[in-house]
């Protein structure tokens, strides 16, 4: 079932045309699910690929998939440490950036929107939607878009026909870690 989730929700990333994926797991057995990500972690981290429980619920896991180097080139964006910071982030190093992504997510309350960064999302769209709430967006497809309408929507189609291609090929029984990009 986690390869199928893999496939659904992150073929961009595993093709390496996205930074990162975020998908919500149900699990009845922590135990199997977490021997499961240790497997797939060993398997995509010869292709760049790293795999994070950021959060942890009874029966559900939200799991971030995401290519350590590109997320290192978004965080160092103009403009992006500067965001983070009113978020409390301290620096843009991604293992102490994802580590208070985790705090956040973990802590409750509302939703930290900012998020939109760490799965490859432009910054003018993070705070276009932050702003906004939600609400006021040009278009919308795998996030809200408020800048470049025209590029994203093409880069949603390139998404789509990722994920399409992606799942044909494990549904005819190619496993997920050999349809992965190397770095």
């Amino acid at each position: 079932m986690l390869e199928r989730y893999l496939v659904e929700h992150c073929s961009p990333t595993l093709a390496s045309i996205k930074t990162a994926n975020l998908f919500n797991m149900p699990y009845a057995s922590w135990k199997e699910l977490d021997g499961q990500l240790k497997s797939l972690k060993q398997q995509f981290a010869e292709k760049g690929i790293s795999l994070s429980v950021v959060r942890k619920r009874e029966g559900t896991a939200l799991i971030y998939v995401y290519r350590r180097q590109k997320l290192k080139e978004d965080l160092t964006k103009p403009g992006v440490a500067e965001f983070l910071q009113t978020y409390g982030y301290e620096n843009t190093d991604v293992d102490q950036a994802i580590e208070r992504l985790h705090m956040r997510l973990e802590k409750g309350g509302n939703f930290p929107h900012e998020i939109g960064l760490f799965l490859g999302y432009p910054l003018g769209d993070v705070k276009g939607f932050i702003e906004n709430a939600g609400k006021n967006s040009r278009c919308a497809g795998c996030w809200k878009v408020y800048c470049n309408e025209c590029e994203t929507m093409k880069l949603f189609e390139r998404f789509r026909k990722c994920r399409e291609i992606y799942l044909r090929l494990w549904q005819q029984g190619k496993p997920v870690w050999k349809l992965a990009v190397a770095a």
